[in-house]
């Protein structure tokens, strides 16, 4: 694992200038760290100033480079505007990260960074991620990748590190939580943001909000759902979701799995297709 790191170390310093895709999250505040430390000034995080990311993870993000003294800053995009967006097919997440990397190749040009990385590891490849064809449509570098870090090792690094971000729950985009083939609104993706800080509040650590119109199926992390089972808990989290707006809430007795909307996917793969192929 220590060899891993060195071998970051040394990738990050041959690229010079580097603009480092940061939302925050665990793989993403690793390397914004590791490019810190290896090229200090050299090295800018970047955050995506988007409806579909929710304000606490922006505010999180903040305090984080703050914390460590690592150069930031945050580009609006404009994903929002794009109908292939906004339809929410497979491909959803491809347009979302082109607009992310338009905007960042943009801020580069006017900085003179030719570089742009992204925390994308090794664990990452095996599920249905279409913004990776992003990224290689604009040659985006992925350090942990080349390096052959997975996420526990990132895990591992970062706590020795002390980095406050090595036990960070998995983290996506809200517009994650609306079904594919459901149109992406600002509307329902703030609906879903304030039912999940909702979930926060109630104590829930690990928690999707899975957007299905009049329905909100609520999926906890399973070291959790013995808490949201209880019958004073289910009338709870009933009454807070129809205050927001539900006609119906339900609980995913699955509970919560990185990904869950991709299951459509398995069913009909052609859908997948498009952007793999």
């Amino acid at each position: 694992m220590q060899q891993k790191q060195e071998r970051l170390f040394a990738l990050l310093s041959g690229m010079g200038k580097v603009l480092v895709a940061y939302s925050g999250g665990t793989d993403s505040a690793y390397l914004a760290w590791a490019a810190h430390c290896v090229l200090g000034s050299d090295a800018l995080a970047v955050t995506a100033d988007s409806a579909s990311i929710p304000e606490s993870h922006k505010r999180d993000a903040l305090t984080f480079v703050e914390q460590f003294g690592i150069p930031h800053r945050f580009i609006e995009t404009r994903e929002f505007d794009n109908e292939e967006y906004t339809r929410n097919d497979s491909n959803r997440c491809f347009h979302c990260k082109d607009e992310l990397f338009n905007r960042m190749n943009e801020l580069g040009m006017e900085l003179g960074v030719s570089t742009i990385a992204y925390g994308v590891n090794k664990d990452d490849t095996s599920d249905f991620r279409p913004g990776h064809k992003a990224a290689q449509k604009h040659e985006v570098r992925a350090p942990l990748l080349e390096a052959d870090l997975i996420k526990a090792e990132i895990r591992a690094l970062s706590r020795s590190a002390g980095l406050p971000t090595w036990d960070r729950p998995a983290a996506a985009c809200l517009s994650s939580r609306i079904p594919y083939g459901t149109e992406v609104t600002r509307e329902n993706i703030k609906l879903v943001e304030r039912g999940e800080e909702a979930l926060a509040e109630l104590g829930f650590r690990v928690y999707r909000v899975r957007y299905h119109g009049e329905l909100a199926r609520i999926e906890i992390g399973r070291a959790e759902l013995h808490r949201a089972l209880t019958p004073e808990m289910a009338e709870t989290l009933s009454n807070t979701f129809r205050d927001l707006g539900f006609q119906y809430v339900t609980l995913d007795l699955a509970g919560y799995r990185q990904g869950s909307l991709n299951e459509v996917l398995e069913a009909a793969p052609d859908r997948a297709f498009r952007i793999l192929s």
